[in-house]
């Protein structure tokens, strides 16, 4: 009998991965495709009027017979979310530069510079991972408002550049893979700390940052709950809370509904598919060493 080539064995193992591996995502991709699903439909498709039709399943059910493209302009019109998405991004943007060149820099301290109390320090900036935002939200919004920042964007993009606890341990990790020598070398040829952070340190941590931005851009697309506390002027409100608005005010018109939350859906998986070579990068990088 003939063997079969390693090769062949190797594409038919590489096959038989990517199927099992697409059968386990089905289950997380079942909510996306009805969401979709639903935004192109009619109201009579979505909620039928027959009860067998309601509670017979079958996947011509899943797709709408004809594809109600309507659905999205009329969604867009019912609400200033042009205006909305601008407030999203300008938040996004201020917010990743913020955090990832705060973290950055305080990470780069923790990894390569000596000074008294390093450990005690980076020990406690770690423990406020622990404590849950609705325990410091209190106080952190008597600040605010004692500022003067209350209605304003203020407090949704300061917080940004102080520091994130979890991308200063990330960067931490990452600076502490690269080797001194080329610190070292830097200090010999007479640079000093700022300029072998900018042009050392900063060029080999492009995987790091790279992850670090896009946590950032995540959780500012996301955030619900910082502009339903500080906001209160309908120019300053994001995606997130005018979303939330919409279902408020049109909440019985799904088809509508699933529109406006596939659009705030797909800058997301846009920047992840984009992205993710050097997420998983930066991810792995950072955990060759503790």
């Amino acid at each position: 009998m003939r063997s079969r080539s390693p090769l062949a064995l190797s594409r038919r193992q590489r096959a038989a991965t990517h199927i099992v591996l697409l059968l386990m995502c089905l289950p997380f991709l079942m909510p996306i495709l009805w969401m979709v699903t639903t935004s192109l439909k009619s109201n009579a498709e979505i909620f039928p009027q027959t009860d067998e039709a309601a509670i017979t399943f079958s996947l011509d059910r899943i797709f709408p017979d004809q594809p109600q493209w309507q659905n999205y302009k009329e969604a867009l019109e019912t609400g200033p979310f042009v205006l909305y998405l601008r407030n999203s991004l300008m938040l996004c943007a201020l917010n990743v530069f913020g955090a990832v060149a705060s973290s950055a820099l305080v990470a780069y301290g923790f990894a390569r510079m000596r000074f008294p109390g390093k450990d005690l320090l980076f020990f406690i900036l770690i423990a406020t991972m622990a404590l849950p935002r609705h325990v410091t939200m209190i106080p952190v919004f008597v600040i605010f408002k004692a500022l003067g920042w209350y209605g304003s964007l203020l407090p949704l993009i300061v917080p940004a550049f102080l520091g994130h606890p979890f991308y200063i341990f990330l960067l931490r990790q990452f600076f502490q893979t690269i080797p001194t020598d080329l610190c070292e070398a830097g200090t010999i040829d007479g640079a000093s700390e700022l300029r072998i952070f900018t042009q050392i340190m900063l060029p080999l941590a492009k995987p790091a940052l790279a992850t670090c931005a896009l946590f950032q851009f995540l959780t500012t697309w996301n955030d619900y709950f910082g502009p339903l506390v500080y906001i209160n002027d309908p120019a300053y409100y994001t995606v997130a809370y005018g979303l939330q608005q919409f279902m408020g005010n049109h909440g019985s018109e799904w088809a509508q509904l699933m529109a406006v939350a596939t659009l705030f859906t797909l800058p997301i998986i846009v920047l992840f598919f984009c992205a993710q070579k050097v997420f998983i990068q930066g991810v792995a990088t950072t955990g060759a060493k503790g």
